[in-house]
């Protein structure tokens, strides 16, 4: 005769017996070294910082081996981790060029920005500088953002801005000056933000927006004058420098910012376990000195709060992108 509760007995076993390898899997988590893919080349800060978390993460979760793997705007770097086995062995630094800009700039990305990946923790959140050849400011008496877009405005298609190429955050921030504040300033795109800043410095392009990083050994020393920060809030580092926004132009939020990520779909608890062991090394005052220089003083949050960005960027620059004209194939 057949038994209804010894059935539900044995299959409640048998069903305990499949979900514990995937637990214990979990709790073991890391048992082998974890690839921490970077999408750029050697050398830049986002590599730099890569390595740096790399060493201050061993206590917690052993060996990670940062890898570049760099190409087409970090797409090739982004596609390797979207496609690996969602175990939380393969994790990329991801930026918001890769993770809510790519999407919408490229006419095809070989990831879904949301399902391909799981964010764990931001690491570094800076902002671009709208900066001014020096002679040029002072000739024309620009002191502030209004003084140049009054300048704009008497003097139709005769101002031009540099940026590191098409797409790049130089590019969108000075297009999105141009819808906000109605002008018509004409876009100079270089192969990299080094010769864009080289074009400013020379006078042949009056003006562009750079990472604050980069910029702060300009404005320090006083070879280009700064007019206003990106983000809706002051930098530490510059206070005196206001906001777009405070300088009048509405709205307007651009930051930069980088962070771990890993395939989408790892389990929650490797997630957590991640999360933790990357939120604990950003707090290490090593961290924190190397962030300073790039003038970040971003907190690591939740892994909530990182998503809530990655996902409010990513519908903010679908406009942004779309009102640049900018596409790369």
């Amino acid at each position: 005769m057949f038994c209804a509760r010894k059935w539900l007995l044995a299959a409640s076993g048998v069903a305990a017996m499949m979900a514990a390898p995937a637990v214990m899997a979990e709790d073991a988590f890391p048992s082998k070294p974890i690839q921490f893919v970077v999408p750029y080349p050697p050398g830049g800060p986002l590599d730099s910082m890569a390595r740096l978390l790399a060493e201050r993460v061993k206590g917690d979760l052993g060996t990670v081996v940062v890898e570049n793997k760099s190409g087409a705007g970090g797409n090739i770097g982004a596609s390797i981790v979207a496609k690996a086995a969602p175990d939380g062995y393969t994790l990329m630094m991801g930026a918001v060029a890769i993770n809510a800009i790519n999407p919408w700039l490229y006419k095809t990305v070989p990831f879904d920005p949301v399902q391909s990946f799981e964010p764990i923790a931001l690491v570094a959140s800076v902002p671009n500088i709208l900066i001014v050849n020096k002679e040029f400011a002072q000739d024309n008496k620009i002191a502030t953002v209004q003084d140049l877009v009054a300048y704009a405005k008497q003097h139709p298609g005769q101002l031009n801005f540099a940026s590191g190429g098409n797409g790049s955050a130089g590019h969108l921030a000075g297009a999105v000056l141009n819808t906000r504040a109605q002008i018509d300033a004409i876009h100079v795109p270089y192969a990299g933000a080094a010769p864009a800043k080289t074009a400013l410095l020379a006078g042949q392009v009056h003006f562009m927006f750079d990472n604050l990083a980069s910029a702060a050994p300009l404005i320090k020393a006083d070879s280009v004058k700064a007019l206003a920060v990106t983000t809706t809030e002051r930098s530490n580092f510059f206070p005196d420098v206001p906001t777009m926004e405070q300088a009048g132009v509405q709205p307007f939020d651009l930051g930069t910012w980088f962070g771990v990520f890993v395939t989408g779909g790892t389990p929650q608890p490797i997630v957590q376990k991640l999360h933790d062991a990357y939120a604990k090394a950003l707090t290490e005052p090593s961290v924190r000195q190397a962030l300073a220089v790039m003038g970040s003083d971003a907190e690591p949050g939740t892994v909530e709060q990182f998503r809530e960005l990655v996902s409010n960027d990513l519908k903010k620059y679908k406009e942004v992108v779309a009102s640049s004209g900018a596409e790369l194939f």
